[in-house]
């Protein structure tokens, strides 16, 4: 902790101080935005949010700000958050991590380029191989079929995708997972390493590691070259606010890495979520450990008291050790609900009507409760009644069985390049008809918004039940062009069964069917 605390600066904000002390002077505005601070603004607005947000609410290019003399007050308050995490350089993104995983895979997966993906990715990371034009191989991640959740990568795991695919610029892994469970990111950084690839971890769940020794390490101190953080999801920024880190001495180019910041960057970010940015830093660095001590010991008597209720179970620590674990998020709650004979689903709609309870997930088998830095506790020890309430009302004998994705049985077969089938001709059609098509669409269960058809693979009758059952049961299919999942857009020019047309224009992906694994 003492490399963190070093800078004098560590209590200031020096980017929202700037912004705020332009927006109480007085300043006559002849720039946008339009609403001139708040004073043209509709007065339900003002009502709504206030008329200090719209005085902060400020465009790009203020001197005093965002230019001037180096460093302005912008670019000090990055410096201090890479001094934070312990990164060479770190940027203030707008439009969250996958706003960092389009920027990374444009710097790491120009064409003719590879990299290895894990299969349970954010989708934003297909979405940025469909804009780079890199092609991907896949690496599966730990399933656990009980419970229907994926973990991480294993160091085995990604060795032996390494081996089997041609030269690879970077590996793209995800810890933690939705569920808080950490990869074992040093064996993974050591084995990526090995084969001179860059490792990038998507921790967008975990912006908070490495600030509390009952937390896992940060992944930029166990080896990761590029690290994205999701700063809102638990530290405390404004919603869509996030963070890139590069590390100090890793295979990630900073000078590459920020001109693709800017290629995905909008001109005209928004004031309030970068300098949401800046005091979350300043909170989680300053006051973040005692912070996290209250909130760390809130959860561990909330877990105690869930365990209790007839039918639930507490998944966390105990999973540690298992392959694909090698570390636990004690802010997040999940509990195994399959006991109460009811799904996640439905006890979170309960929770919804009876009590203004909104849990961060629900599934078949569990509920996933998101706990911030500084966990308003009341509520978290009023949850455990409320949720027995909604457990004795609900509650019926049997156990739940899970939805569980096509696995290594079904497989995945990358027939098409995953720019090609997504920019391809292509047509829509009823589901039952685009079986044994490609793909043009990347669909998830969101959340967690895990991937289970990508652009380029052959539509599967396995994979189609699949994504059905999700839509029954309630969940939401994130970039489906029918979210209702009863047409599907595929290439046009491939026939079923058949490889790719000249007319579609694109090459047959090289391992593919050893490259999407799947899931098991």
């Amino acid at each position: 902790m003492t490399e963190r605390r070093r800078p004098r600066e560590l209590p200031t904000a020096p980017y929202l101080e700037a912004i705020a002390s332009y927006g109480s002077r007085g300043s006559v505005r002849f720039h946008v935005p339009g609403h001139k601070g708040g004073a043209g603004a509709d007065p339900g607005l003002r009502s709504a949010i206030g008329e200090r947000a719209l005085a902060l609410d400020i465009c790009q290019d203020i001197e005093g700000i965002d230019t001037g003399p180096s460093p302005t007050p912008y670019q000090r308050a990055e410096e201090l958050a890479a001094v934070a995490y312990g990164a060479r350089r770190t940027w203030f993104l707008t439009n969250g991590a996958t706003q960092g995983n389009h920027a990374l895979c444009l710097a790491l997966a120009k064409p003719g380029q590879r990299v290895i993906v894990q299969r349970n990715s954010h989708a934003s990371v297909v979405d940025g191989l469909v804009l780079s034009g890199g092609t991907a191989s896949f690496v599966s991640p730990e399933y656990d079929p009980e419970l229907g959740m994926a973990h991480g990568v294993t160091p085995e795991a990604l060795r032996d995708a390494l081996a089997r695919s041609p030269p690879t610029e970077a590996v793209f892994v995800v810890s933690p997972t939705y569920y808080g469970m950490a990869a074992d990111v040093g064996g993974c950084a050591e084995v990526a390493h090995a084969a001179g690839a860059a490792l990038v971890v998507d921790c967008a769940w975990g912006s908070h590691f490495g600030f509390h020794p009952a937390l896992p390490e940060s992944p930029l101190r166990l080896g990761a070259d590029a690290v994205l953080t999701s700063t809102h999801k638990i530290v405390g920024s404004m919603t869509q606010s996030a963070m890139l880190h590069v590390a100090r001495d890793g295979l990630v180019d900073p000078a590459e890495v920020d001109r693709c910041v800017r290629l995905v960057r909008s001109t005209s970010p928004n004031s309030l979520l970068l300098a949401s940015l800046d005091s979350a830093r300043r909170q989680l660095g300053a006051h973040g450990e005692a912070l996290l001590d209250r909130t760390i010991a809130a959860s561990t008597r909330a877990r105690e008291a869930i365990a209790s209720i007839p039918g639930c179970a507490v998944v966390g620590g105990a999973m540690v050790g298992r392959p694909g674990i090698a570390g636990w998020d004690p802010l997040r709650l999940v509990i195994d609900v399959r006991g109460t004979g009811c799904t996640g689903y439905e006890l979170a709609a309960e929770l919804r009507a009876a009590y203004d309870i909104h849990v961060e997930l629900a599934t078949h088998a569990t509920l996933v409760l998101v706990l911030g830095l500084g966990q308003p506790v009341e509520p978290l020890e009023r949850f455990a009644h409320d949720f027995a309430e909604a457990v004795r009302e609900l509650s019926r004998p049997g156990a739940v069985s899970v939805i569980v994705p096509p696995g290594g049985s079904v497989g995945h077969q990358t027939v098409v390049p995953i720019r090609d089938a997504f920019l391809g001709r292509g047509e829509t059609v009823a589901v039952d008809e685009a079986i044994g098509r490609i793909s043009c669409e990347s669909i998830a269960g969101y959340p967690p918004g895990v991937p289970t058809l990508l652009p380029g693979e052959r539509v599967t009758a396995e994979v189609v039940e699949y994504l059905r059952a999700l839509t029954a049961a309630g969940a939401r299919l994130h970039g489906a062009a029918d979210p209702s999942f009863r047409t599907l857009r595929v290439l046009a020019d491939i026939a079923p069964g058949a490889g790719p047309g000249r007319e579609a224009g694109a090459q047959v992906a090289a391992g593919g069917a050893q490259a999407a694994a799947g899931w098991a």
